[in-house]
């Protein structure tokens, strides 16, 4: 899929990470999009992020049964 930056300073910058880390200019722009949304991740609270799973949880269907006791005891050794 193509990707056309029309932004002098923003090629600029690709090209400047492609060579410091000597990659291809594609895989500079994953690496700068990858990082920059693990740092946007990482400033979320981690309240805010454990709300989002709680709240899948609590959609979760459920399904009646019991937790195997004899099961999870041997799968933590007790």
């Amino acid at each position: 899929m193509p990707l056309h930056i029309r932004d002098f300073a923003a090629t600029e910058a690709v090209r400047k990470l492609a060579q410091a880390r000597q990659l291809t200019l594609t895989e500079a722009v994953k690496v700068a999009c990858e990082e920059a949304l693990a740092r946007d991740q990482a400033s979320t609270p981690v309240s805010e992020r454990l709300e989002k799973i709680h709240e899948r949880l609590r959609a979760a269907r459920k399904t009646g049964e019991k937790a195997d006791k004899a099961f999870f005891d041997r799968e933590w050794g007790e």
